[in-house]
């Protein structure tokens, strides 16, 4: 770029006429020196010629070209001989040319006032979900305003066909017509501007006058129930996000500007006092706190960009002021861009304050955004936002072994973003930073694989945004692809969203669970929620979103506790969903938190405490990984729950898994005697999220049982299998349940059966009464069906000290190794077999040949074969005995007795020890 930015701070700057309270926290640089020509928003008049040397020397700008080109000509070429075909399908107050808009919360109500002109018409609904659909343009009718509403397909209707549709049942189609319509214009805005023939500046002219024109009559819609919407609204739609046609109209002006100050001068005037004031609108309204204010920021860039210098107006309102705006001042519904990063981001993790996917997608728009204004000034605002570093370098620890995200609240399974990782190498590649170019790169190569190249080079979109910002980018060959291990840690803690997640090992073979509670923007009412991974699948899957946020589906189930795997209370919990404040506390794991050597690595276990708030339940979730072999490996899962006021009625334990097959047996493998039941339902005052549910069987049992669920693979493939363990006990009822279809999985993941189409097959365990002394004790172990178990038998174990919320478990493999489970609670010594702790978790590993391990999680005693590890304050301790050898992690000071010989041990990572 030929335009240079200079740094400079600007004093408070107040937002007059808008009757806001802003304040500044200057933080960013603003450009100064800005071009006074036209257009400016993706490139200027001096790069031109640039331009037009890649578009004969590149192949790829050539066909973006060309599809610009396919895909604007017809239009333009018809419009010289027809001049209102176009402009005619325009949605507009084409008759009443009304001026006010009246809405009855999230649905259109009517307009009223009139207009020298047609006005801009106005969305039917906040909820895009309706089963009309958007017509193609030759199906528009011209001129289209009725008072029966609009003419479009009913999709829901074999062969889709026409009908008269009130305003309110269409959706965003109005919007998206009007957006689409405009986006032709500039697309011949800027075939005008490259190639000089006036006829795509005709037809980019005529749709922009008559839609701004009647912009300029337009007031804000107002909400007759003067409700939380009349804080979103913007000019066009229900949510000053989705105000796309102003940044459109925007591009459109930007490269039209020099034919309308030829010939359409006097207007200039009205169209920027229009832009201006529907800026306004985006800044008045919104949400500041979240994805929101990005999204707003973005729309604001675009537009202020064509808006002279403050000095050109009046009240002093151009492109400065509200670059400023968005990068340094703070209001009730815009945030300014630091106030934002430092509300959103957690420093010391990198992660954002929403659930996956809205996270990474907030940090590929800011890296856009930074890459955008770099694009645009020369200036680069990343040593600004230090954290913008970790936060790309974070999204490795949101994905499971396959490398798909986790995706509790409303997410999907899928890749991570890499945009952002591009972004990082194309601005050090620009600003010569060697290591940061290195860095990215090993991380972008890691992420992409081995077809990188190939991803790397693809083809842009036909955009013309892609002739500018959508460069391929070209990767230098001597930075190679980092290691997994570089990015990711055995335990990961996000407490401003309240997640974490335990792994073992990469690929089909390793081992991962994730648990989140709900704090956070897009988050769902949860509990204590699990998502379990199992070889190649993330079975334990969260439902995602499965609707509209609006549509009832959403609000009673997919986004409530029956659809997630948790414990709920009495048929009743459920708190805010969407921005909730409900978090667990972390009480122990192990290994620490992104620690990434030094520890023990055959395990790895979590604690964590919730509050339920509706029944006031106390619940607690305990979480092991263990390691088998190269190849295998299980979950254990100790599930506490009661109410602080007693009267527990029942705690109910979901879990979700996929599989087009689900078997309930004992402990034999033999069948359940499974009858129909109503007990799980609405009826009895309970959530509407089980009557969603359906063909629920049940039985009572106090004797342990097996669940398993098959994923049947296409011929010449291992099915896979997951087989759920858990301990009977008096007062145990069990369901087998048809849940709604989980919607979670995106784009062609190899899944041998179309998951959103097929019911979510679903265990639950009631527990009557309270489930603290009679948890829910679970062991999952994935395995595929030729290699079969290798877990050969689980039994329960009782306390010899009689401590009834203790559980026990020994486990026994095939291989002859034999393991035991031991949870304590409140710090309480508990013994069984010799073996004794007061730890929250404990394992004791002993191999056939002698080998064992014994590990306390957030303890201060364990004893077994003869060894005792003792400490003054609660930590994690390691002790393995290994062909002859013996090896020691702790984390607190540790005193080791054996044969009355006594050993003290400074905390210290995983090592060798002697110990005779």
């Amino acid at each position: 770029m030929n335009i240079k930015s200079l740094p400079i701070l600007f004093l408070l700057l107040l937002c007059s006429g808008q009757g806001l309270q802003a304040q500044q926290a200057a933080s960013f640089p603003i450009p100064q020196n800005l071009s006074q020509g036209y257009p400016r928003i993706y490139t200027t008049s001096e790069e031109k010629r640039e331009l037009e040397k890649k578009l004969k020397k590149e192949a790829w700008a050539k066909e973006v070209l060309e599809g610009i080109h396919r895909r604007v000509d017809t239009h333009v070429i018809r419009h010289a001989e027809d001049p209102e075909w176009m402009v005619s399908r325009l949605q507009m107050y084409w008759k009443s040319k009304a001026t006010n808009v009246y809405i009855n919360g999230v649905n259109y109500s009517h307009a009223d006032g009139q207009a020298p002109v047609p006005t801009v018409r106005f969305d039917g609904c906040r909820n895009s979900t309706t089963p009309y659909g958007r017509p193609k343009l030759e199906d528009i009718l011209p001129y289209m305003e009725d008072d029966r509403g609009l003419y479009l397909p009913n999709n829901s209707k074999e062969g889709a066909p026409f009908e008269w549709v009130e305003i309110a049942n269409t959706g965003n189609i109005i919007s998206h017509i009007n957006n689409q319509i405009l986006s032709l214009g500039k697309d011949a805005a800027f075939l005008y501007w490259l190639e000089g023939d006036e006829r795509y500046a005709k037809f980019a002219f005529d749709l922009f006058d008559v839609y701004i024109t009647g912009m300029s009559y337009r007031g804000e819609p107002v909400d007759l129930l003067n409700g939380h919407i009349q804080t979103l609204v913007g000019f066009t739609h229900f949510q000053v996000i989705h105000e796309r046609a102003l940044e459109t109209s925007s591009v459109l002006y930007d490269f039209l500007h020099p034919y309308i100050s030829i010939h359409h001068a006097s207007k200039i005037k009205m169209y920027e006092e229009t832009l201006k004031r529907w800026i306004d609108q985006v800044i008045k309204n919104g949400v500041p706190q979240n994805n929101w204010n990005l999204h707003q920021a973005n729309i604001i860039q675009k537009a202020a960009m064509v808006l002279e210098d403050n000095d050109q107006y009046e009240d002093e309102k151009g492109r400065q002021y509200y670059l400023n705006y968005i990068l340094n001042i703070t209001s009730a519904r815009q945030w300014s861009m630091s106030k934002l990063m430092d509300y959103g981001y957690d420093v010391n993790t990198g992660i954002w304050n929403e659930c996956p996917s809205y996270a990474q997608s907030v940090t590929t728009e800011l890296m856009r955004f930074f890459v955008d204004f770099d694009n645009s000034f020369d200036l680069n605002l990343l040593p600004y936002v230090p954290v913008m570093e970790k936060a790309v370098k974070v999204f490795p620890q949101y994905t499971f072994p396959n490398g798909q995200s986790v995706a509790f609240g409303d997410s999907y399974y899928r890749p991570v973003e890499t945009a952002p990782m591009k972004d990082m190498v194309r601005l050090a590649q620009k600003y010569k930073q060697n290591d940061k170019e290195a860095e990215f790169t090993a991380l972008l190569k890691l992420m992409e694989g081995e077809e990188n190249k190939e991803k790397s080079g693809r083809k842009p979109r036909t955009d013309l945004s892609s002739l500018f910002a959508q460069t391929p980018l070209v990767l230098n060959p001597k930075y190679k692809a980092g290691q997994m291990e570089d990015y990711i840690s055995p335990t990961f803690y996000a407490p401003n969203v309240s997640w974490h997640a335990q792994r073992i090992g990469q690929g089909k073979h390793g081992l991962m669970a994730s648990l989140n509670g709900s704090l956070g923007n897009h988050m769902h009412a949860n509990g204590i929620n699990l998502e379990l991974y199992g070889k190649g699948f993330v079975q334990g899957a969260d439902p995602g979103r499965g609707a509209g946020y609006l549509d009832p589906i959403y609000l009673e189930y997919y986004s409530q506790f029956p659809a997630h795997n948790t414990v709920m209370v009495d048929g009743v919990s459920s708190y805010t969903e969407m921005l909730s404040n409900h978090a667990f506390d972390l009480v122990g794991e192990y290994p620490v938190s992104e620690q990434k050597e030094g520890y023990y690595p055959n395990l790895t276990y979590s604690n964590v405490y919730f509050l339920e708030p509706e029944t006031r339940s106390d619940q607690q979730r305990t979480v092991g990984l263990v390691k088998i072999n190269e190849v295998a490996g299980y979950y254990v899962d100790i599930f506490r729950s009661r109410k602080q006021r007693k009267g527990d009625k029942f705690h109910d334990y979901y879990y979700h898994n996929l599989g087009q097959e689900m078997r309930l047996m004992n402990a034999k493998g033999e069948a359940l005697d499974l009858t129909p039941t109503e007990e799980m339902g609405f009826a009895g005052g309970h959530l509407y999220a089980l009557d969603y549910m359906w063909d629920k069987k049940s039985t009572r049992t106090q004797e342990d049982y097996q669940v398993e669920w098959k994923i049947e693979m296409p011929e010449g493939e291992e099915d896979v299998m997951m087989n759920l363990w858990m301990q009977g006990t008096e007062g145990r009822e069990v369901f087998s349940i048809k849940s709604p279809a989980c919607k979670a999985f995106r784009g062609d993941q190899n899944k041998p059966y179309d998951i959103a189409k097929a019911p979510y097959l679903t265990f639950a365990a009631r527990q009557h009464g309270e489930a603290w002394e009679h948890p829910f004790v679970s062991v999952y172990e994935p395995f595929t069906a030729g290699v079969g178990r290798q877990i050969a038998a689980i039994k329960s174990l009782e306390d010899e000290n009689g401590n009834k919320d203790f559980s026990g478990l020994q486990i026994s493999l095939k291989s002859g190794r034999k393991d035991v489970v031991m949870a304590s609670y409140e710090g309480k010594v508990v013994s069984v077999q010799n073996k004794s702790t007061d730890a929250d978790y404990a394992l004791v590993v002993e191999e056939e040949h002698k080998d064992w391990v014994l590990f306390a999680g957030n303890g201060k005693l364990l004893e077994a074969f003869g060894f005792k590890l003792s400490a003054e304050v609660k930590g994690n301790m390691v002790l393995e005995y290994k062909e002859g050898h013996y090896f020691l992690h702790n984390t607190v000071e540790l005193v080791i007795s054996n044969n009355g010989i006594e050993k003290t041990f400074a905390p210290a990572a995983y090592r060798q020890v002697t110990l005779n």
